[in-house]
């Protein structure tokens, strides 16, 4: 067994290497910034939890939104390479704004073209992973770009807190900080990757017509389905920081929350990318949405300190056992010309479930407490958990 790991990873390709440390890079940068962010809204701005969670969620679910369209424009162009640079730019250039912002109008200006880089991005980048890894190592290669991205998760967030007590708090000083790493993102993606040839013999036509709009079939559908009900289930992570606050964390140690969720997916992304390969992916979705359940349980209680680290430890596992993993369903399950329009809906629907699931978080929130935003999640995630114990029939999500 101890012979297989370096073999796998040194037949993974090059470039997944490169995008792996390029969103390394990009998500320090964010993180910084996201690891403080609610804390921001809330103790500076004076915003409630409510408009946390519609902010969180309008911004998260605008990049999955705008994945459809990027994606169905790398796949007519058949130019990955050139969309994930622009949005990887424009997520880098954004970030100064957060410095700069005084009133939310700026803050939320700057989440949401922040965000829009992301979903520009977002769609090419996957399907450039899937263009350039044989079939029998997707699974591991995305386990790998996700692993690496989760590292720079809880790197960000770390060098957050290690300021946050070197400069008393000055949340604006790590603002600016937080766009070296982003400029950094950009000139790797710019200097260490080629642009795929894969599609560039390919005769254009239109991704989002009828007939190829039928060529994804049922088994996408169905995973563009699921993918939905498992974001319903999983609202933004903002809460994740705000129940730490909660809790009695001083504020200069919550970003450490944030570090530990994304230490715990980062280690975990890349075993159970590699094991995807191998097994039921219906059956490792089912277990990582039970260990979701786990999780909102363990948070929905308010015992301390080790009940919030348990359920975040949780929280990190389950996101390493099933967001690779959905990628890889996705990838396996479009045509290759297709791949970036297939990555493009599959975000569309789960950036609505987003929106709704942290706009429901929020809500229940600020009328019935923190324990009910936790309760309410773990009764979605059953609801998907039933929706993968029923098959759908042949022919089923078929678009006519």
């Amino acid at each position: 067994m101890s012979d297989l790991k370096p073999s796998v990873l040194s037949q993974i390709p090059r470039g997944v290497w490169v995008l792996g440390f390029v969103s390394l890079l990009m998500d320090i940068s964010s993180e910084m910034i996201h690891s403080l962010l609610p804390m921001y809204l809330v103790t500076v701005l004076g915003t409630s939890a409510f408009v946390v969670g519609l902010i969180e969620g309008l911004a998260e679910s605008t990049a999955l939104i705008v994945k459809v369209f990027s994606g169905v424009l790398s796949d007519y162009l058949g130019k990955r390479k050139s969309l994930a640079l622009f949005g990887y730019a424009l997520g880098a250039f954004s970030k100064p704004l957060f410095a700069l912002s005084n009133s939310l109008g700026l803050a939320v200006t700057a989440r949401l073209l922040d965000r829009v880089g992301k979903g520009i991005r977002g769609a090419p980048r996957d399907a450039l992973v899937a263009d350039i890894t044989p079939v029998a190592l997707r699974g591991a290669a995305f386990g790998l770009r996700q692993a690496l991205d989760t590292v720079g998760a809880f790197i960000g967030p770390l060098l957050g807190v290690g300021l946050m007590l070197v400069w008393a708090n000055d949340v604006r000083a790590i603002f600016w900080v937080a766009t070296v790493p982003g400029l950094m993102a950009v000139a790797l993606l710019f200097f260490g990757l080629k642009e795929s040839n894969n599609l560039s013999g390919a005769k254009r036509t239109n991704p989002i017509s009828k007939n190829n709009l039928r060529r994804l079939g049922g088994p996408y559908w169905w995973t563009v389905a699921v993918g939905a009900l498992f974001t319903l289930a999983r609202f933004s992570e903002a809460f994740l920081v705000l129940k730490a606050q909660q809790s009695g964390v001083a504020m200069a140690w919550v970003p450490m929350i944030m570090v530990m969720m994304n230490f715990v997916y980062s280690v975990c992304a890349y075993p159970f990318g590699k094991l995807s390969d191998r097994v039921n992916h219906n059956a490792l979705l089912f277990f990582g949405l039970l260990v979701l359940v786990a999780s909102d349980l363990v948070l929905a209680g308010n015992n301390g300190w080790m009940s919030l680290v348990i359920g975040i430890v949780l929280w990190g596992i389950h996101m390493g056992m099933t967001q690779g993993l959905l990628s890889t369903m996705v990838a396996n399950t479009a045509p290759a010309d297709l791949r970036g329009t297939a990555f493009g809906f599959f975000n569309l629907l789960s950036g609505l479930a987003l929106l709704v699931a942290s706009a429901q978080a929020g809500w229940l929130w600020d009328q019935f407490g923190p324990a009910f935003t936790f309760y309410g999640g773990a009764a979605m995630a059953g609801l998907a958990m039933v929706s993968l114990l029923i098959k759908p029939k042949p022919g089923s999500f078929v678009v006519i």
